[in-house]
């Protein structure tokens, strides 16, 4: 059985417990199974059908998570990325007026040049480019982005129209029971106990139930049929400079929000070798790749590597059988979405925030002293959280090594393809 293991998904029987990796796969479906109810109620508003875009994400999420599990044997987990998900909506069509199978195209194509660029190891040149500071720093950026992501799921942190953000009313309802999960999820973290995450989100889901929070909404159905958004394309409108740009804005967002994510969540488990380098890094994109391609004939936005796997590696997952069973998790999600819809925001909130502080650590690496490395890495790292996004901490942070190393004569430390990425970033701030 091992050795299948081994073969299949790279499970070390040396270094990895099968326990430990089927806890970190639910708890990473868990912690980003939001996506579940989130997107279909995102892309209805252009005009699909709700019920079928469920069902798309699913099935497009159990694609790109079995390439990740079997070819890049990895622990991390795809889905419709949020963000893209908006920009396809609210941008594309809402906002400059085109159909949502216009936009579908563009998630095609953008699929379709990614498996080039995968295949041709462009991506990889991009992501060994980036300087070692810089991914100390994506990690803890990561982790800050994460931790915000939990306290606004959990209300603990609210908008305020004066002051951008603000603390919620912690005393009270959702975010009252955030606070309680967060104490339960901490005590056991502390306490080191096994599957301590998991546990969390599954005890303040109960807690919510006297407090009429959780609100169960069933156990079993049946999946709707994806036929009304199924390869629904308008390819006689490809041609078209809006295509073009909707199709580079795609592929920018969706490249260094997965750089960022995969650097981030490598780095924190420890499986970037001497080198800087990510194991199976090519696989890992072309799942990311194929995901997206599969998703955009399924009828869904774009499937990006999840930040939230972050929570599964947190909680030990080092091999692709961390992905499988959260494929699996996604297919059961099919027939127990009202079970697994019930698990409200507060509940993710305490694992969110931790697997934040633990993304903190590779920053005590950082040479604080060497401003030519710190200013960039502290300007990528606080600017992730600060936009809500992990490609324009990525970007401004490149931007600003260049510049700055430039100007102070350290220009050695740059390579060619570094001003090539800043020259080509600081064209997409100007122009898009």
């Amino acid at each position: 059985m091992n050795s299948t293991f081994t073969k299949l998904f790279g499970f070390d029987t040396g270094k990895m417990r099968l326990s430990t990796e089927i806890l970190a796969g639910i708890t990473t479906f868990l912690t980003m199974s939001y996506i579940l109810a989130v997107n279909p109620s995102i892309l209805s508003s252009t005009g699909m059908q709700g019920g079928a875009v469920f069902t798309s994400t699913a099935i497009s999420a159990i694609i790109a998570t079995l390439v990740m599990a079997f070819v890049a044997k990895l622990p991390f987990a795809l889905a419709p990325g949020m963000g893209l998900n908006a920009f396809f909506t609210y941008t594309v069509c809402l906002g400059m007026g085109y159909s949502w199978q216009f936009a579908l195209t563009a998630v095609l194509i953008e699929g379709l040049i990614f498996i080039i660029l995968t295949i041709t190891n462009v991506r990889e040149a991009i992501i060994h480019a980036i300087p070692a500071s810089l991914r100390k720093a994506l990690a803890a950026g990561v982790g800050l982005f994460i931790a915000l992501i939990g306290l606004k799921s959990g209300g603990v942190v609210i908008e305020h129209p004066a002051i951008l953000v603000t603390l919620g009313h912690i005393t009270e309802g959702t975010a009252l029971l955030a606070v309680i999960g967060i104490i339960i999820t901490s005590i056991l973290v502390i306490l080191k106990v096994q599957g301590s995450l998991l546990i969390g989100i599954l005890a303040t889901t109960v807690i919510g139930i006297p407090m009429g929070i959780t609100e169960f909404k069933g156990i079993l159905s049946l999946p709707p049929s994806i036929e009304p958004i199924f390869f629904q394309f308008e390819f006689h409108n490809i041609v078209s400079l809006d295509m073009l740009v909707i199709v580079f804005t795609f592929l920018f967002v969706d490249m260094f929000d997965t750089i960022g994510t995969l650097i981030g969540v490598s780095t924190k488990a420890g499986m970037v070798d001497e080198r800087g380098r990510i194991p199976r890094l090519k696989q890992a994109f072309m799942a990311d790749a194929i995901g997206t391609t599969a998703g955009a004939i399924l009828g869904t936005s774009t499937v990006t590597t999840y930040v939230e796997s972050a929570s599964g590696v947190a909680q030990g997952g080092r091999s692709g059988l961390t992905a499988f069973v959260v494929a699996i998790c996604f297919a059961l999600a099919l027939f127990f979405s009202p079970l697994f819809l019930s698990i409200p925001g507060a509940a993710i909130c305490p694992t969110l925030v931790l697997v934040g502080l633990f993304m903190l650590s590779p920053i005590k690496d950082l040479d604080l002293d060497d401003f030519s490395e710190s200013i960039p890495a502290f300007l990528c790292f606080i600017l992730i959280p600060m936009t809500y996004s992990i490609s324009d901490g990525i970007l401004i942070g490149l931007i600003a090594y260049v510049v700055l190393n430039l100007c102070c004569g350290k220009y050695k430390k740059l390579s060619p393809l570094m001003y090539i990425l800043a020259i080509l970033f600081i064209l997409k701030y100007i122009f898009l």
